[in-house]
């Protein structure tokens, strides 16, 4: 590749923990510039996420959800997805488990799309997209408890080219959907398709995780 990301780290001279939620918290850091100032930065503390493009490819559907998000006062569609809870869990253990009990879906097939930080300059979330292939209904009945998440989530099979029109007019605006359909459109006009993206378990620097 021509240009790549690179590890840094400024010298942080003194931190902060604000506040601290059930999942996330707000660090407050005050760190030395390169021209030897120092500057405060605060940014949400957060475990990390993943999320699956779980793709029907006969017909060319993506499986999205549809679901009220209260920061931003809308109802947005979205790729399934859930938090990293457990340190140094496994991201696709978690991705597998997110699929199920948010579309009751399971798939045969799993390989990395891409990952990317939704927001470098206020969070330090990394996001790991999936995508699934091979997929199929979870065998026995959905059980939802009436006052869980996923209680609220409206599923849909969308065309993907649907979906790639929706976010390029601006009706869709969800980060993770939007990079993953993208993503998965460019991967599959390139050689070697899907096939060629890189395997389930690739090295993740961002969230390092065990192989098990």
């Amino acid at each position: 590749m021509g240009i790549s990301d690179t590890s840094e780290s400024w010298e942080t001279l003194s931190t902060r923990r604000p506040f601290q939620g059930a999942k996330t918290g707000v660090a407050s850091d005050e760190v030395r510039m390169p021209d030897g100032s120092v500057a405060r930065r605060d940014y949400q503390v957060h475990p990390g996420s993943v999320c699956v493009v779980a793709l029907d490819e006969e017909a060319g559907r993506v499986l999205v959800l549809s679901q009220y998000r209260h920061p931003v006062r809308r109802r947005l569609w979205e790729l399934p997805a859930g938090l990293l809870d457990v340190p140094g869990e496994n991201p696709l253990n978690a991705a597998r488990r997110e699929l199920l009990e948010e579309a009751h879906v399971t798939a045969a097939d799993w390989r990395v799309l891409l990952d990317f930080y939704p927001s470098p300059g206020g969070s330090d979330e990394a996001v790991r997209v999936f995508v699934a292939r091979g997929v199929s209904d979870a065998e026995g009945e959905r059980y939802i408890e009436s006052d869980s998440e996923e209680a609220d989530m409206e599923p849909a099979w969308v065309p993907l080219a649907e979906l790639v029109d929706g976010a390029l007019a601006g009706e869709l605006g969800n980060a993770a959907l939007v990079a993953g359909i993208l993503a998965l459109s460019a991967a599959l006009s390139r050689e070697g398709g899907l096939d060629a993206l890189r395997p389930a378990l690739a090295p993740w620097p961002a969230r390092p995780y065990e192989d098990a």
